[in-house]
C-alpha cells in the first residue's frame, strides 16, 4: 500500500506528488496518457499569472493583491470564492522559487504578449518544458509513475478513500489526491450538458478541444454521483476561439486567433454579436469560444484590414486574403452584400480618436449594437484578411466543492484522506470566463496544498496507529 496516490499527469498532479514526496510520503502517481503524451493540458501552457509588490527578474513593475482581485472579479463577473481567490493569489507569489528547484525555467514574454510582462511569469520551452522537468524531480526522488493507467473508479467508503482501480487492478493507498481534469473530451458529457439550442442544433458537436483527449471526467462524474460536494455550471469552461481548421484534439495554444480584439466578429449570416474590444485580449480571449458557441453553426469569422497588421500574435496558419470585402466574403462562405453592410454601419459608428493597443485606448464606436469600446479602426484599408474561429474547449468548470485545505467534501463535511488540484476544482475560484495563466496558479498552489495535506494525513493516520497500539 503506498502512502500517497495521486490521480493525474499534469501540473496539479506533479505538483501535489513532489510536495507529498519532499514531506517524506511514499508516492505512487497515475497518469492515464502514454509517456508521449503526458502532462494533459499543462503541457500546451505557456505560463503562470503571479502576484509580486516588487519587480522580479522576468516580471516587471508590480501586480498586487487588490488588482490581481479585481481581474479575477472581473473576468468571472464575480462568480468567485473570494476567500480561496485570495488564497491562490497570495500563494502565487511564493511558487516560482520552489517551482525553479525543481527545473522550470522562466523567460521574458515574447512579442505579441508584452502587455502579460507585468502579470505573469513565462516557462523557458513552455508548458511541455515544465512538465519534463517536474517529471524528471519526481523520478529523481522517488515518485512511482505509471503510464497507461487510467483509473476507472475509485472505492470510498463514509467520505474516505479506500482504493482506486485501474481496469480489474486495485490499488490501496492511504491517502489520495484527485487531479484528473476536467470533462472536455467526454463529447457525451458535453452534449448533455449544452443540449439543444435555439436553432434546433446540439451546439457540443461542434466543438474542438484544445487539449488532451484523455480528460473524459469519469472520476469527477462518479465522485458527484456518491454524493461530493460539486461547484460551477457543466457548461461553463475555458473556450477560446479557434481556428476552425484545428484538429479536434491537442491544438493547443498555437489554434487561438488573436486578431478578435483588432477587427470585427461576425457569425455566418455576417452579423457581429459582442464587443470586440471590451477588454485586453488576456483577460477576454477566453470568452470569445463561449460566444461562438451560441451563434448558428458555433462558427464566428473574424475581420480585419491591412492597418492592424503586427498588433497581435500572428496565427500559425494563413487566413483567407482578398483585395476587396466582396472577395473575402465569398472565400469565406459569408454573403458579400451582408457583410459590406456590416462594414459599412461599423466604420461610420467609429470615431477614431488615438489608437494604441498597449492600452485601453479612446477609439471607440458611437450609436451602435453592439458598441466596440476600444481599438475600433475602420475596416477600409486592403488587403483584407478572415479568419474562421469554432469554440475551442481547454477545460471545464465543473468541479469538486474545497476549501484551504483542499479537501473533497461530502455533504459539507471535508474528507480526511482524499484531496483535490486542478482542474477538478478550479471551478471554485473561476465560476466563469478566464485570466491568462490563472489555471496553471491554481494548479499550482492547490497541487502544493493537497501534497502536504495528504503527506500529513499518511502522518496523522500513523500516529493514531503508534496510540492504538499502545
Amino acid at each position: 500500500m503506498v502512502d500517497v496516490l495521486v490521480i493525474g499527469g499534469g501540473n496539479a498532479a506533479l505538483c501535489a506528488a513532489l510536495m507529498s514526496r519532499e514531506s517524506g510520503a511514499n508516492v505512487m502517481l497515475l497518469e492515464a496518457a502514454p509517456k508521449v503524451w503526458r502532462g494533459g493540458n499543462s503541457s500546451h501552457t505557456r505560463n503562470i499569472r503571479a502576484m509580486h509588490d516588487e519587480p522580479q527578474d522576468v516580471m516587471l513593475e508590480s501586480y498586487k493583491e487588490e488588482e490581481y482581485w479585481q481581474d479575477v472579479l472581473k473576468v468571472t463577473g464575480g462568480i468567485t470564492d473570494e476567500f480561496l481567490a485570495r488564497l491562490v493569489i497570495r500563494a502565487s507569489s511564493q511558487c516560482r522559487d520552489w517551482m525553479r528547484h525543481h527545473g522550470v525555467r522562466f523567460q521574458p514574454p515574447l512579442s505579441g504578449t508584452l502587455n502579460l510582462s507585468r502579470t505573469n511569469a513565462f516557462f523557458m520551452g513552455g508548458g511541455k518544458a515544465l512538465v519534463n522537468a517536474y517529471y524528471r524531480s519526481a523520478e529523481k526522488l522517488g515518485v512511482q509513475i505509471r503510464y497507461e493507467s487510467p483509473v476507472s473508479s475509485i472505492e470510498i467508503r463514509d467520505g474516505k478513500f479506500i482504493a482506486a482501480y485501474v481496469g480489474a487492478e486495485r490499488i490501496e493507498a492511504k491517502t489520495c489526491v484527485l487531479a484528473a481534469g476536467g470533462f472536455e473530451s467526454n463529447r457525451e458529457w458535453l452534449k448533455e450538458a449544452w443540449g439543444i439550442n435555439q436553432y434546433g442544433e446540439s451546439p457540443a458537436d461542434n466543438f474542438l478541444i484544445r487539449g488532451t483527449r484523455y480528460n473524459n471526467g469519469v472520476l469527477l462524474k462518479q465522485l458527484i454521483s456518491l454524493g461530493a460536494d460539486s461547484v460551477s455550471d457543466p457548461t461553463q469552461a475555458h473556450m477560446v476561439a479557434v481556428d476552425a481548421r484545428a484538429p479536434l484534439y491537442d491544438g493547443g495554444i498555437c489554434t487561438r486567433i488573436d486578431a478578435v480584439s483588432f477587427g470585427i466578429v461576425v457569425n455566418k449570416n455576417a452579423q457581429r454579436f459582442s464587443d470586440e474590444g471590451e477588454d485586453f485580449w488576456p483577460k477576454r480571449y477566453a470568452f470569445w469560444g463561449r460566444l461562438v458557441a451560441q451563434q448558428p453553426g458555433q462558427i464566428g469569422y473574424s475581420i480585419i484590414d491591412s492597418k492592424v497588421l503586427g498588433r497581435f500574435m500572428p496565427p500559425v496558419f494563413p487566413g483567407e486574403k482578398a483585395d476587396t470585402l466582396e472577395e473575402l466574403a465569398g472565400k469565406l462562405g459569408l454573403d458579400p452584400k451582408a457583410l459590406q453592410e456590416t462594414v459599412k454601419t461599423y466604420n461610420a459608428a467609429c470615431r477614431v480618436g488615438t489608437f494604441d493597443h498597449t492600452i485601453l485606448d479612446d477609439c471607440h464606436t458611437e450609436g451602435l449594437e453592439p458598441a466596440k469600446t476600444h481599438w475600433a479602426l475602420p475596416i477600409d484599408t486592403g488587403p483584407f484578411y478572415g479568419y474562421a474561429v469554432r469554440p475551442g474547449v481547454t477545460f471545464t468548470y465543473l468541479g469538486l466543492k474545497t476549501d484551504d485545505t483542499a479537501a473533497v467534501r461530502f455533504k459539507g463535511v471535508p474528507s480526511s484522506n482524499l484531496f483535490v488540484a486542478g482542474e477538478m476544482m478550479a471551478g471554485n475560484v473561476l465560476g466563469k470566463g478566464y485570466a491568462a495563466g490563472i489555471g496553471m496558479a491554481i494548479g499550482t498552489v492547490f497541487g502544493r496544498i493537497a501534497g502536504t495535506q495528504a503527506a500529513k494525513a499518511v502522518k496523522n493516520q500513523s500516529l493514531k496507529a503508534e496510540y492504538a497500539a499502545t
